[in-house]
């Protein structure tokens, strides 16, 4: 499979588990070589009324550093694409339902692969949202 098709699916995975209120966080992980960006971690956050999503950059220069970025769910793949293979390999879904992640292998072809889910709650601010 494409990789392009790949990160849709997956995407759209996360997309869906924030809708039907799953969703527990997005990590951004597993990095080549040794970059100042070491990590993303993605969670729900509501600003004036809408739910969007809270970018957490953690960036290793001088010490520990977080920058945090507010974006709509729906440039969610448009801000963390550029992120994959440069400088991270895998992308882990956490949901309430299953670990999901996505992985770069050494040929950079990426894969979806799930596992038993290591979250038994949702993202809090997503379920106050959600009404839950």
């Amino acid at each position: 499979m494409e990789n392009n098709i790949v990160y849709t699916t997956f995407f759209n995975t996360v997309k869906e588990s924030i809708a039907a209120g799953t969703f527990a966080k997005l990590t951004l992980a597993k990095t080549v070589g040794k970059p100042e960006l070491q990590n993303i971690y993605v969670r729900t956050t509501v600003e004036d009324n809408v739910l969007k999503l809270a970018l957490t950059f953690k960036i290793y220069k001088n010490g520990l550093q977080e920058l945090v970025k507010i974006c709509e769910i729906d440039d969610m793949e448009k801000e963390l694409i550029p992120c994959i293979n440069n400088p991270f390999l895998s992308c882990l879904l956490f949901t309430t339902e299953a670990d999901i992640t996505m992985k770069l292998n050494k040929k950079r072809v990426a894969s979806i692969t799930e596992q038993a889910p290591t979250f038994k709650n949702a993202d809090p601010i997503l379920l106050e949202f959600l009404g839950k």
